[in-house]
């Protein structure tokens, strides 16, 4: 059920180029899509100004060839698409979710968690990481400079 969680998407390189930069948008300016059928009817879809940023950034990284998926806050992963954004193992997400570091609910005999928890699990990895890596150079600094 959860396989099209991590579907990603990019732009061709040959659509980036065919596409205009987007203009810096301003408060009070407005958000419309223009849909154009192929049957040629053209439709406008009017969004509201809490969804500029987010189409903003949508396609600020489409055009910068990034490779891009969207994803809601609740919306629950298997441990396998929680391992990818976690980037670490499958094994090690059951683990993680065994230990309660990572909440999740049965379906059925399967796991899910919810992407928000997945995400400050990762905050919480990443941080720990970065304090892991200012250690390593701290200690390499004292044996290289210092003769400890």
């Amino acid at each position: 059920m959860t396989s099209h969680v991590l579907q990603f998407t990019k732009l061709s390189d040959r659509d980036r180029k065919a596409v205009a930069p987007m203009p810096n948008l301003a408060e009070g300016d407005q958000l419309e899509l223009r849909i154009r059928r192929e049957s040629g009817q053209l439709q406008t879809l009017s969004l509201p100004a809490s969804a500029l940023a987010p189409v903003e950034a949508l396609l600020d990284h489409l055009l910068r060839g990034e490779r891009v998926a969207l994803l809601t806050e609740d919306q629950e992963l298997s441990p396998a698409d929680a391992s990818t954004i976690l980037g670490i193992s499958r094994p090690l997400v059951v683990l993680r979710m065994d230990r309660g570091d990572l909440p999740f609910r049965y379906v059925g005999k399967h796991r899910r968690a919810k992407l928000k928890d997945v995400l400050s699990l990762k905050a919480k990895l990443d941080a720990r990481q970065k304090s892991l890596d200012a250690l390593a150079e701290d200690t390499e600094d004292l044996i290289v400079n210092h003769g400890l």
